[in-house]
Formats: structure tokens, sequence, C-alpha cells
């Protein structure tokens, strides 16, 4: 046990560990045991939210998992606690001798819990792949807790929590949740406000060495009240990708300068990205005898399109307001509340909000255009797993955002298909800051960080609840840190990424070290808490843009309906917070409409540019790392 995903003395990637989404995970519209080869119909009930056939379909799954991970009976001790020191969990920040010390503290707090079983959910990304597969193992070996630590879609993991949050029941013990729901969660008064749990009735099973100013993300996980309500297990952000290998051929630099007038680079804006796309997929156009593309994005109608553009589409455009990590007063998804206040007041224009406005409306039409454009055939209909393996095939020069959760599967070796490396493993690519669009201005969000979240429901019983908390802290304990995120470099403590195995092996990873040890990290960020209730919003958003890649509707006309559908669903929120207090008092309070021009002239939505596309501008990636490591 114990396998060694990286070594360090050689930079090599074990191919034999499992690839995203190996485990039980949905796969056209089958449930996937283990390898993606196995699969079953999935339960017709999965669709329908809430009652009894949900929780029967959820907790199927949880038991399949526990078959799966086998029956024997750990005992708690501190030779396993030494054995996974050794054999595991190195390299850390923390010596031998701390580790154990750290380890002999759970194995004292578990002792209440020796014996017990819990569930937990998370998504399927390499991250919470070694969770399941390795560290449920060891931490049942060295606490005497057996940890069910199941793996779904996102979407069926947001599902659950919103299917657990309307019945009351207890589905799974806890959840790693996107931090995107912090204004659900501190809202609607069903999670547990870790806060107040630490210090009360969860000191006894809080790691005094847990050290929370570690961590990144905390600043997303905490609601308006200031208090935590999640705690962060994974991060990742999304960022430019492009081929350097090809950026970097003088003859392509001379033929894009000849042309554009200025240098080919990482772009700076959305003009240049045009540009980019243009010149690869209609000048350039083969390298190396491949046909290849200046673009690629997905357009699929289903939920990951709705989030890709409430993850950073308007925000790159310059749809929000200056504020970090969110914009005040308007957020990444055109929504508005008051600076001090907890309270929305609207998506629509009309209401002061920008989901409809001209940057709103811009970056819809850009992603449309450029998907249809510039991208591979195919790509249209593509969903955001399926987008995936696409830059690996190698006939992609640039993404305008890639999420850098994948960075374990993009510096995979050639014998595993992946064609955007050299025979050394090296990666042709580069990631570096996504550009923004003419909208945008200094002080503006300009992407999107996920940041999976521990969170654990009032609906739990404390004693699971309790046992769960443990687990929670063990995968992201100073112990376990430094290994699991090379394994799945998703960094979540500064403490890690600035370790120095990583140095050693930041070459390998195509900027990922750079970025993440840079002050440039603060500028992405999830959805913040100006989006009252997650589930109930964001399903709105991918019918309304698949509308528009269907042709069905406009840019104009898709972003109107989805505005005034989202303040249709704001204003039932508030009729049920004001007759029951069902969002704390924090539930929107919508604004009186008026029209566009006052609200132009008075901090609403940006007016129309008379310009939307000025002069292209690139930085060289050269010097945007020296920029970094200066600061």
């Amino acid at each position: 046990m114990g396998e060694q995903i990286y070594n360090l003395k050689n930079n090599t990637v074990n191919e034999n560990f499992h690839k995203p989404f190996s485990t039980n995970i949905l796969v056209d519209n089958k449930v996937c045991i283990g390898q993606l080869s196995s699969c079953r119909q999935r339960p017709a009930q999965i669709d329908i939210m809430g009652g009894d056939k949900m929780r029967k379909y959820l907790l199927s799954a949880v038991a399949v998992s526990a078959v799966i991970a086998g029956s024997t009976t750990a005992i708690a001790d501190e030779a396993a606690a030494q054995k996974w020191v050794d054999q595991e969990f190195q390299p850390s920040v923390l010596s031998k001798s701390e580790q154990l010390s750290e380890m002999k503290w759970f194995i004292n707090a578990s002792k209440p819990f020796v014996g017990m079983e819990v569930n937990v959910l998370s998504e399927g990304i390499p991250t919470h792949s070694y969770e399941s597969e390795v560290l449920t193992k060891a931490f049942e070996e060295i606490t005497g807790i057996k940890v069910n630590h199941q793996i779904l879609g996102e979407g069926e993991v947001v599902q659950a929590v919103q299917t657990q949050m309307q019945t009351g029941r207890n589905l799974y013990d806890a959840y790693v949740n996107d931090s995107d729901l912090i204004g659900t969660h501190s809202r609607l008064q069903l999670a547990v406000n870790l806060t107040d749990f630490m210090a009360g009735s969860g000191a006894d099973v809080t790691n005094p060495g847990l050290d929370l100013d570690d961590f990144m993300g905390t600043q997303f996980t905490t609601g308006p009240d200031g208090d935590l309500y999640q705690m962060p297990d994974q991060q990742f952000a999304n960022l430019y990708w492009f081929r350097k290998d090809w950026f970097d051929r003088t003859d392509l630099q001379d033929a894009f300068k000849a042309k554009y007038g200025y240098d080919l680079g990482v772009p700076v804006n959305w003009s240049a990205y045009e540009d980019i796309a243009e010149f690869f997929s209609k000048d350039v156009k083969e390298i190396d005898g491949n046909t290849i593309y200046g673009h690629m994005d997905y357009g699929k109608r289903a939920p990951d399109l709705g989030w890709r553009m409430t993850d950073a589409w308007l925000s790159m455009a310059g749809a929000g307001s200056k504020g970090e990590p969110n914009g005040i007063p308007i957020d990444e998804w055109g929504i508005r509340m008051e600076a001090g206040t907890c309270n929305p007041v609207g998506a629509s224009v009309s209401r002061g909000g920008a989901a409809n406005g001209p940057a709103a409306v811009y970056a819809i039409r850009k992603w449309d255009e450029w998907l249809r454009n510039y991208a591979p055939p195919g790509a249209a209909s593509y969903d955001f797993y399926q987008s995936l393996p696409a830059l690996a095939q190698g006939n992609v020069a640039q993404q305008i955002f890639w999420y850098t959760a994948f960075t374990a599967d993009m510096v995979a070796p050639q014998s595993a298909g992946n064609n955007t490396v050299d025979a050394e493993g090296t990666p042709l690519w580069r990631m570096a800051p996504s550009p923004h669009g003419p909208y945008w201005e200094e002080g503006q969000k300009v992407g999107y960080q996920d940041v999976g979240s521990w969170t654990i429901l009032k609906s739990t019983p404390e004693e699971r609840a309790k046992a769960a908390w443990l687990y929670a802290q063990f995968v992201v304990s100073k112990t376990v840190d430094v290994k699991k995120s090379h394994v799945g470099l998703t960094f979540i403590r500064d403490s890690s990424v600035n370790h120095a195995s990583f140095t050693e092996r930041a070459g390998k990873l195509g900027g990922l070290v750079e970025f993440y040890r840079s002050p440039d990290r603060v500028a992405w960020s999830p959805t913040g808490i100006n989006v009252p209730d997650y589930p109930k919003l964001a399903q709105i958003w991918w019918q309304q843009i698949g509308d528009v890649n269907s042709g069905a509707f406009t840019p104009q006309e898709a972003m109107d309906r989805l505005a005034g559908e989202m303040d249709i669903t704001m204003a039932r929120m508030q009729a049920a917070d004001e007759a029951a207090n069902v969002y704390g008092g924090c539930g929107p309070r919508l604004n009186e409409e008026r029209d566009a021009a006052y609200w132009y002239a008075n901090g609403g939505a940006k007016p129309p540019l008379a310009n939307e596309k000025p002069q292209g501008q690139t930085v060289n990636y050269e010097a945007l790392v020296a920029r970094w490591a200066s600061q």
C-alpha cells in the first residue's frame, strides 16, 4: 500500500495511477464502478429531486462503494501511523516526529468513534480519487473509523446536497461541496457554522495543528457574518493555456506580427485572443501534417455549460464591479448586492444588476462566435468532460480558460496518449493568466477558482458529524497535504505550494507552481456571497446559454430571459424569507425597476462601448513569470 505517484528524483509520474473519474461516477447515464469499462445503467430516480427515491439511490451508491472498499476491521494504533508516515506521507512540511505527533492526536480524538462507519461525497477529480482510494484506508488503519468516500459527478453532488437540505434526511455525513454555495449555506442556516462548531461542540475533535491561517481559500468559504461554513480540501483555477512550443517558433512569430502589428505572445485582452485564434485556425491551419485550431471550448446544452459562464466568462469580459474576492456591488453572475448588506437586489439591468448588460451580452456573443469559427469540429456538442481530453490530442493552440485541476492529466507521458509533452515528459504548453475583455477594469475579478470544501449539514447527527470532521481534517492535515498536492495538484495550503519539492518539480508543471506562488492568484475567486441560493439559480443558466448555441435566441434575447428568470426566482426567495425567515433575513429584496440609462449613470451595468475590439495586447511569457517571481 502507499503507491508513490511522484518520484522527486527523476520527476516522473506513475503511469499506473488512476485517471480522473476512475471511481464511481456517471458516464452517459450509467453508474461506473472502478474503471470506466464497468458500468451499469443508472436508476431513473436519480433525476427526481427529493423524496425517498433519490435517497435510496444515493445510499445504495454508498453501499456499493463500501463493498468495493472491503470489510476488514482496522485497529487504531501508532504502528499504523508509523507505517503510513514512512511509506506514503512523504514529502511533508512536517518532520516525521511532528507527523507522528499529529497522527497521535487523531488516534486519541478518534477513540470514541472506533468502529463507526461514515459516508462522505465528492466530485471526481484526481485529488478525490486519491482520498477515496488511499487516504480512507490510511485513516481507518490509524483511527479505527471507516469512511466510505463516494465519488459522483459535480452535478450529482449539488443534487445530493440540495436533497439533504430539502428533506432533512442524512444522506451523507459530510460533503466536499464547492464554495460556490457559500451564499446558500450562510443564508439557509442548514449548514454547520464551523467557527461555532470548532469553538463549541466540536472542540474535542478539532485538530490543534489545523492552522486555518495556512489555507489559501478560507476567504471564499466565509459567510457575510464573517464565520467559516466550509473548510477547503482542494483548489484549482481557470487559467489561459497555450502551446508554448508553437508560440516560440520564429516563422510563426514573424507571420503573426506582419499581419496584426504586435508580437505573438500571451494575450492580455480578448482582442489578442481572437487574433491568435484566427491566426492559427485560418492562416497556419496545419503543423507537422496535422490540422490545428486556434481555440477550444464546449457548448453542449447541459448543466456544465452554465458553470462555465458563471465560473468566469462574464467576469473576464468585465461584466461585474471592481472588488476582491468578488465584485461590489455587482458580482460575476451580474447579481447586485450593496456593500455592507446581505440582501441581493436584482440581476437585471433594470434592477441595478448586469446579467443582461452590454458586457454580459458581449461575452456570450464572443463565446458563440469563437466556438463556431475557431474550435475543432464537434466542440459545440461537447460537454465539460468530453472537452477535457481534446487538448491532449495536440491540435489546439490555446484555450482561454482551462481548469488546472486537470494538470495531472496534462503532464501524463506520451505513452498515455498525451501529445502535449516531449519525450522527457516536459510540457510543450504553459498556463498563464486569462485575458480580459474590453469592459474589464483594473481591480476587477479576472478569473475563477474552484474551492472544493468540506461542508457538514445540520441534519447529520452530531456523533457522525464529529467522525466525518476528523476525516476531513485528516485529508487536509500538514502530515498529508504535500503528498496529496503532488498527486492531485490542487493546492490549498501556502506551506505546501512553497515546499522545496515543488520548487524542484515546477519545471514539469507548466507554470502551475509559479501562479500559486504569485500575488496574482487573489484575483481568481469562486462564486461569492451575492448568490443567495446556488442550486436554484444555477439551473437557469445552461438552458438559456444553450439556446444561443442552438440558434434559437440571440445573445441579447437569451441574457434578457436569463436575467428575468433569476429575478423571478429571487422574488420567490424574498417572499419566503419575509414570510418565514427562510434565508435568515438575508434573502433577496429586489429593487424597483428603472430604465437602463438610470443605472448606467448610477453604478449599475456598464454602458455599451463604441469599440468592443481595441488593439490586441500580448505579453512575453518569460517576462510574466519573472514579474511573478519578483513580487
